[in-house]
C-alpha cells in the first residue's frame, strides 16, 4: 500500500517526466510536497523503489524511471495493486462508527487514542480522529477500531512507536495473539497474550521489558491485532 505522500510524489514525478522528458530535482520534489528537508524525499523515493513503482539508474544525474503506476493514476491492473492510506488527521473528528470510503476502497475507522507498547497507560475510550484502512485488512466479523502506538516494547514484533494498529473487538484470545489488554479495569496495553491455568502473562517483544503476570480476573481482553499502518 502507498501512503498519500508516496502517491503524491509518484504522481508529481510521472507528470514531470511526461511533460519535460526528465524527472524533477530533489529540490523541486521537496517544494512540491511541502517538505522541510530532502531527507523526507529520500525516504519516499526509497519506499517507492522498494515497492516497484520507480527505478533509480546508476551513474546518471536525476535518473529516476517510473516503472509502473497504481490504478488510481491510470496504471494497468495487476495481481497486486497498492491501496492508498491517508494518515492525515481531519480538521473535525468523524463519527465513531466505521463507514466505507468508496474513493479508496477503504474503510474509515475511529482512532481511539494512544495505546502503550511499554508499561500500561490509562485506558482509552475517546475518539481522537480517524484513519482509512483497506477493507481486506479487517478480519472476521465484529467492530474494528484503531490505536496509535506509544513505546517500543513490541518492536521485535514489527510494531514501532508511532504506528497505528488495527484492532478487532473481542473478549477472547488464543495464546500467542497480540491483544489490547485492560489491566485491573483502568490501564490498557498492547502485548502478546499467554494464559496458563489461572494466570495470564502479558509478554513484550523487546528483551528490555519484563513479562508481567496477573491473575485471570485482573486482565480483560479488549481486542486482537489484525493489521498495522505505518507512514514515512
Amino acid at each position: 500500500m502507498l501512503t498519500k505522500k508516496q502517491l503524491d510524489l509518484l504522481e508529481f514525478i510521472h507528470k514531470r517526466v511526461q511533460r519535460d522528458g526528465v524527472p524533477p530535482s530533489f529540490d523541486e520534489m521537496k517544494e512540491a510536497l511541502d517538505l522541510r528537508s530532502k531527507s523526507g524525499i529520500h525516504r519516499l523515493i526509497t519506499a517507492l523503489e522498494e515497492r516497484g513503482f520507480i527505478r533509480r539508474l546508476a551513474h546518471r544525474a536525476r535518473a529516476i524511471e517510473v516503472v509502473r503506476l497504481p490504478e488510481s493514476l491510470g496504471g494497468a491492473p495487476s495481481g497486486f495493486q497498492p491501496k492508498v492510506i491517508d494518515g492525515d488527521k481531519p480538521d473535525m473528528p468523524p463519527p465513531a462508527s466505521a463507514r466505507p470510503v468508496e474513493a479508496t476502497h477503504a474503510v474509515e475507522l475511529p482512532v481511539m487514542g494512544r495505546i502503550a507498547a511499554g508499561v500500561p497507560i490509562s485506558a482509552i475510550s475517546e475518539v481522537s480522529h480517524s484513519v482509512a484502512v483497506p477493507g481486506q485488512m479487517l478480519s472476521g466479523q465484529g467492530d474494528h477500531y484503531a490505536l496509535e502506538v506509544k513505546g517500543d516494547s513490541m518492536i521485535d514484533a514489527g510494531i514501532n512507536d508511532g504506528d497505528v494498529v488495527v484492532i478487532r473487538e473481542t473478549s477472547s484470545a488464543d495464546n500467542g495473539d497480540i491483544v489490547v489488554a485492560l489491566v485491573e479495569d483502568h490501564e490498557a496495553t498492547l502485548k502478546r497474550y499467554m494464559r496458563k491455568g489461572d494466570t495470564i502473562a502479558l509478554e513484550a517483544a523487546n528483551p528490555a521489558y519484563e513479562t508481567r503476570v496477573f491473575p485471570v480476573g485482573q486482565v480483560k481482553v479488549q481486542g486482537r491485532l489484525v493489521g498495522l499502518i505505518r507512514t514515512y
